[in-house]
């Protein structure tokens, strides 16, 4: 049965791979739920999830995909938001993490941010959760290192602090200052690299040993007890996630397109090239077009030039680093083809539009500018000199 599973700063591939046989995609956000139906997964396991700067995991998406017959589970962090507010629609919520939040212990969402890193510095977290805090705190508490009233002292000073100024060590700074016994704040400091908590990598490890476990007991497609309502706020979704390809994705190809949704303006100019060759593609086939042999030979060569690409050998590397076959190449130069043929019909027509999309997006102010700094400055009318006639 093939599992997706979405995590981040909590846990490693590696990590996941140690519990449950799984393809790792990175924190989820808007749309990425939906795009994962693509793979016909049997189950999901949501851990992290971006929120703030990019727009959160929606909470129709896991409705759709329980609809569609896929087991969702939620725990840790963004998983463990959207299974406490899903349970009574059968997402399955693992951990304390989740359960404090589905009792009402837990209601702000700052209590499982953190900030990390990008996914080549493997989203290394730089802060400290709350909830982790919180477990810590009380681990310390019932181990003696710490009393009572410098445990809430430590406790209250982290929830005052923004989630991405929450750290150890600042949290002890300023528990310092407001008078908490200094003793007591050292004794916890020198336990801290033993004694820390990490409740939410031990929820998402429990989250997973579950999942391992309801799948082997070959469960069968998920069944839910609501109707699914599509609508206009879904088909908003739906589009703006792309729709559903016909033939399920590859991992390779489901990784690219959730890294590149992960810079908007990269993706904004990749969207607007792959517009024109879609358009020039759809022309080309209610005219009847198709390329010929001597146009997918210039195609090819053109190619071939454009990436340095010297013999059948370096067109074979070309094809296994692009995760290409011999038939989606054949696909590429016939859309780059039909790409070529409209901009040659759309001659100076092509130029307006390419002017206001620099304006729609920006660019055109700032290329101005950028021409305007590199100009030179225009000679200044020669003053008359001391013996000037």
């Amino acid at each position: 049965m093939k599992v997706i599973v979405f995590t981040g700063p909590t846990l490693s591939p590696r990590e996941v791979a140690e519990v449950i046989d799984a393809t790792c995609l990175p924190p989820v956000s808007q749309g990425d739920v939906y795009r994962a139906l693509a793979c016909r997964p049997a189950a999901i396991g949501i851990i992290d999830g971006y929120f703030e700067r990019v727009p959160a995991v929606w909470h129709k998406e896991i409705l759709w995909a329980m609809s569609e017959g896929v087991h969702v589970f939620g725990s840790a962090s963004m998983g463990a938001l959207r299974a406490a507010e899903l349970v009574s629609f059968g997402m399955v919520g693992v951990g304390a993490v989740f359960e404090a939040y589905r009792d009402g212990v837990l209601e702000d969402d700052d209590e499982v941010a953190l900030v990390h890193g990008r996914p080549e510095d493997d989203y290394r977290a730089g802060s400290d959760p709350m909830v982790n805090i919180r477990a810590t705190l009380a681990r310390a508490r019932a181990e003696g290192i710490l009393g009572a009233p410098a445990c809430a002292i430590l406790q209250r000073t982290a929830k005052e602090l923004f989630y991405a100024e929450r750290s150890y060590a600042r949290i002890l700074e300023l528990a310092a200052a407001r008078g908490a016994p200094p003793t007591e704040l050292e004794a916890f400091r020198r336990w801290l690299p033993e004694g820390a908590v990490n409740l939410k990598r031990d929820d998402a490890l429990a989250m997973l040993r579950a999942m391992r476990e309801f799948l082997a007991t070959d469960p069968g497609p998920k069944c839910v007890s609501y109707v699914f309502e599509e609508t206009m706020y879904w088909d908003v979704l739906r589009r703006s996630a792309g729709e559903v390809a016909s033939e399920p994705r590859s991992g390779a190809d489901v990784l690219v397109l959730d890294q590149l949704r992960r810079d908007p303006e990269a993706l904004e100019r990749a969207r607007a090239g792959a517009l024109g060759w879609w358009l020039a593609g759809e022309r080309a086939r209610r005219e009847g077009y198709s390329l010929d042999a001597v146009a997918r030979l210039e195609q090819a060569a053109e190619f071939c030039r454009v990436h340095g690409l010297s013999d059948s050998a370096d067109v074979e590397r070309w094809l296994e680093n692009n995760q290409c076959g011999r038939e989606r190449l054949d696909s590429i130069l016939e859309a780059r083809d039909l790409a070529a043929r409209e901009e040659n019909r759309a001659g100076a027509g092509l130029e307006d539009c390419l002017l206001d999309y620099l304006r729609w997006t920006g660019s055109y102010a700032a290329l101005l500018e950028r021409v305007r700094s590199l100009k030179p400055p225009s000679p200044s009318r020669r003053r008359p000199s001391a013996n000037h006639p």
